[in-house]
């Protein structure tokens, strides 16, 4: 049979024609050329700027829900990369593999055709209902945020846009220069052997997406990547290991000591000890099998403490009468109790309604309500129970654990740690490995995050016979709580869990794993930023492919470049289909009609509930070409719940860019534009000054990174109150050196007219009814230190059996707080102050001046750094997408200790970068 046109992908694809079925795609399978055409015309004044700078970044800050809650979101709570609070799922997404979690697909009724325009944007549709309320929507760039001067004629966003393209075509050369590297340093038979089997493989699977209808436009040469590579293969100036002594030049000394036998102090095992470290990330085995481990010991995990009755005399109400619960019950109302102080979630009516419902499920089971008397009293009514007397219970409990003396909260703590000791390290392959989270989660109530429709539900508590224990064949099995028993106990080599659970809300399973600062976690995150590095390679490809295909015939394969740019300038998640029960949570794959608003000549509005429920709004400049495609991805007989690209997925997009390199998904577009933006700013960075000032050089990088790479977040809540304490302390410093220039005056008066009475005036900000307050403040700040002191002096000596401080004597250490407060008044009155202090003198109090200007200094640096991070979560994007080891190179390239960067856990977390890298090192 001969070949003809009729045999190829793209007639296939025009036979088939539109989707009809209701729950397929609705968009063409081709687009006319005539579209195109149309499209080109309207849009020939479009401006074509730069594009790929948000004009508007980050979540929108707050919402007024309209009822029913649809949509929605909550403030996001800042939380640390690690400690106690991390839930086990969170651990677990830092993983390469998770087991048992994967998202069931459903599929949505389609709404009727809306042949509204899409140019105009949805928040002045009034004829279609908003799934988001309107807000306020967050600032757009300013040039303080990224440390420029405003001055400037040309826009900020141009200009950013500008050095965006810039820092591509930078990616672009180095891309093409790693390649030609690579190639030459192959020998001749090993360089064609590779060039003939990468064409091949690349070919088949380039040919493979052609049968499918998804074919990349044709390529000369491969874009997939050798099987000879390695994901944990640096790049480029990978540190060398640590070189053994015996290949060192050896001194006549040393030649002379090698000889001699002499006795090991601890000192020297200490040091041996050291150089014997298990540097694994210089060992380029580790890692690149399946099998995690070869034997495994651990103590299995800690369960929460069983549930103590309330005291008879606390009970709930319900119609204003107290009622008898079974403990099953009361427990129960008791998490709805305990809260009361947190409105936002039981004044949430889904909160309300969910909580309600489980705990109306629970009293049934348990046999129900009951007055004094033993009659039964039917719950129906939330509005009609009363939590109060619960929670003032739990209140009066919390106030007493806080006002425990330091000594007994010292020795609770230790029974604690005694108790959960050999829960906290497990031996993996002979090695002592920290456990991240040892502890079962306790019974509550679930709050989610956003508007999570499940919010409120009872978290039941976990039993043994849920969970399952993976342990080493050999090693001893821990022993589950008296009369219970293990659900399964697994020997998984391959899973770098010690324990898991299946939780009732979700049915989301929930891990045992090791540490961040474990070796596994360490790994992993090695590899993470490896894989990034390892993109550096294919970037100028990738996006050479993705901007021909913006303009290709075939739908799905112009909607899934339409999707990578986005991906790749907009740092979008790419997003998971939802199941009905589960937030309403979006990605760049799973983008609906009304979640994009499309306004001429070429900005696109976002508008959608994005990870962990929070509100995105982000309002940007995009190439014409896909402005115009997205206008075609919403063309009739598209409408609201329609997703906007119908014919790609998720995983039809990941299995794309690992023709690229292996391992090749969308987020690591994320992590590669962060490190990347940064290690270029680095090269051309030229630091100087003080620590501080260093270190703002360093945040103003990072912001840049979070500018550049469209990562912003909202402006927290308590950040002006923040910045008018850092004011106020400022203003204290310079009304003390005020004070220290009147002292000098005391005991000179003449140096008033030497140094010249401008020298001498307060400044302007200091008005008289501020220095009234500050003085106020100090006295009160005076007597705090005083009660406090006193307060642990007493607690001292009643721990050694001592007789403690009579109240007489704080009262006669509070008269200095009296004296204070006269002095004060003296020299308002007067506008004269004393000289303070023994041998006062001018060189003493210019000195003290010179102290206190060097620290007025250090604050306004730290204020104008503090104001300029306000939109961007420095810390994430520092701990999440920028390569440690870059943070590490600024640290030794610039002087600047790396406990400035990093706190101690995130030092032990990054320990292999701190030790693998030096100044000279590249992303």
């Amino acid at each position: 049979m001969s070949s003809s046109d009729d045999d190829t992908p793209l007639a296939a694809a025009k036979r088939k024609g539109p989707a009809t079925n209701g729950s397929g795609p609705k968009s063409q399978n081709i687009i006319p050329k005539s579209v195109d055409r149309a499209m080109d015309k309207a849009n020939k004044a479009a401006n074509n700027a730069p594009a790929g700078i948000s004009i508007r970044n980050g979540p929108v800050d707050e919402m007024d829900l309209d009822e029913p809650t649809a949509n929605g979101t909550s403030k996001r709570k800042a939380r640390g990369s690690m400690g106690n609070g991390h839930s086990y799922k969170e651990m677990s997404e830092e993983e390469d593999e998770k087991p048992l979690n994967k998202r069931r697909r459903v599929s949505r009724p389609q709404p009727p055709s809306d042949s509204e325009s899409d140019e105009i944007p949805l928040a002045s549709k009034k004829s279609r209902p908003k799934p988001i309320p309107a807000a306020k929507k967050p600032p757009g760039i300013t040039a303080a945020a990224i440390g420029e001067s405003s001055d400037s004629d040309t826009p900020l966003g141009e200009k950013l846009a500008k050095e965006k393209v810039k820092i591509e075509k930078r990616a672009e050369k180095e891309a093409k220069a790693i390649r030609r590297e690579e190639k030459l340093s192959a020998g001749p038979k090993q360089r064609a052997s590779k060039d003939s089997s990468g064409e091949a493989t690349t070919a088949k699977k380039v040919k493979k997406e052609s049968t499918n209808g998804t074919s990349t436009t044709p390529r000369k040469k491969t874009n997939g990547v050798k099987k000879e590579d390695s994901d944990d293969e640096p790049l480029v100036h990978k540190a060398p290991a640590k070189k053994k002594v015996a290949a060192r030049s050896e001194t006549p000394k040393a030649k002379k000591a090698k000889n001699v036998k002499t006795e090991q102090t601890e000192q020297d095992q200490a040091a041996e000890d050291e150089e014997e470290e298990y540097r694994w990330w210089e060992d380029p085995t580790k890692g690149d099998g399946t099998k995690k481990w070869t034997t495994l010991e651990h103590a299995g995990v800690v369960f929460p403490p069983p549930y103590e009755p309330l005291p008879k005399s606390v009970r709930m109400r319900y119609e204003g009468k107290p009622v008898d619960l079974a403990p099953e019950a009361e427990e129960v109302a008791g998490f709805f109790g305990a809260m009361l102080n947190s409105t936002h979630n039981v004044e949430n009516p889904t909160f309300q309604k969910n909580f309600f419902a489980d705990f109306q499920k629970m009293l049934k089971e348990s046999g129900g309500a009951t007055d004094k008397n033993g009659n039964q009293v039917q719950v129906k009514e939330f509005a009609k129970c009363d939590f109060q007397p619960i929670f003032d219970y739990y209140d009066a409990q919390r106030t007493e654990k806080k006002a425990l003396p330091a000594a007994e909260k010292k020795k609770l703590k230790a029974e604690k740690d005694a108790a959960e000791a050999p829960y906290m390290h497990c031996l993996w392959d002979g090695r002592k490995q920290k456990v991240g989270n040892f502890r079962v989660e306790p019974p509550g109530l679930f709050r989610g995050r956003g508007e999570h429709p499940k919010t409120g539900r009872v978290k039941a508590r976990v039993q043994p016979e849920q969970i399952t224990i993976n342990i080493g064949e050999e090693a001893t099995v821990p022993a589950p709580p008296e009369g219970h028993r293990w659900k399964e106990i697994k020997h998984d080599q391959e899973g770098t869990w010690l324990a898991m659970w299946q939780e009732n809300i979700n049915g989301a399973y929930k891990y045992v794993m090791l540490a961040a600062n474990s070796d596994v976690k360490g790994q992993s995150d090695h590899k993470k930023f490896e894989k990034a590095r390892e993109l550096k390679k294919h970037i100028d490809r990738i996006r050479q492919d993705y901007t021909a295909e913006l303009k290709h015939e075939v739908m799905a394969n112009r909607q899934r470049a339409t999707a990578v740019y986005l991906i790749d300038k907009f740092a979008l998640r790419a997003g998971n289909e939802k199941g009905d029960d589960e937030a309403d949570t979006v990605g760049c794959c799973s983008l609906k009609f009304e979640h994009v608003s499309l306004k001429p000549p070429n900005t696109v509005i976002f508008d959608f509930l994005g990870k962990d429920s929070i509100r995105f709004y982000d309002e940007v400049e995009v190439d014409s070409q896909v402005f115009k495609n997205l206008k075609i991805f919403k063309k009739a007989p598209k409408s609201e719940g329609d997703e906007i690209f119908d014919r790609l997925t998720t995983d039809g997009l990941n299995k794309h860019l690992s023709n690229y390199m292996p391992g090749l998904t969308a987020k690591v577009f994320r992590t590669y534009n962060a490190s990347y933006t940064m290690s270029t700013l680095l090269k051309d960075m030229k630091s100087a000054g003080t620590v501080p000032e260093k270190v703002k050089d360093y945040n103003a990088a990072n912001r840049k990174v979070a500018i550049l790479c469209n990562h912003k977040r909202t402006v927290a809540a308590g950040h002006e109150s923040q910045m008018e304490k850092l004011t106020d302390k400022i203003k204290g410093l310079k009304y003390q050196k005020w004070r220290v220039k009147q002292m000098m005056i005391d005991i000179e008066p003449k140096i008033k007219k030497k140094k010249g009475a401008e020298y001498f005036e307060l400044e302007e900000d200091l008005d008289e009814e501020w220095i009234h307050e500050h003085q106020k403040f100090l006295a009160d700040e005076l007597r705090t230190k005083i009660e406090k002191k006193f307060a642990k002096e007493n607690e001292k000596l009643k721990a050694d059996g001592e007789k403690e401080l009579k109240d007489k004597e704080l009262e006669e250490r509070l008269e200095a707080v009296d004296e204070l407060t006269q002095k004060f008044k003296k020299e308002n009155k007067s506008g004269k102050v004393q000289a303070e202090g023994k041998g006062a003198s001018i060189e003493k109090f210019e000195a003290n001046i010179d102290k206190i200007d060097q620290r007025i200094s250090t604050m306004l640096v730290q204020a104008e750094d503090k104001e300029g991070n306000k939109e961007v979560a420095l810390g994430t994007s520092k701990i999440n997408y920028i390569d440690p080891r870059l943070t590490v190179v600024f640290s030794k390239k610039f002087g600047v200790p790396i406990e400035k960067f990093f706190s101690k856990t995130l030092r032990e977390k990054f320990n292999w970068a701190i030790k693998s890298v030096d100044e000279d090192w590249e992303f």
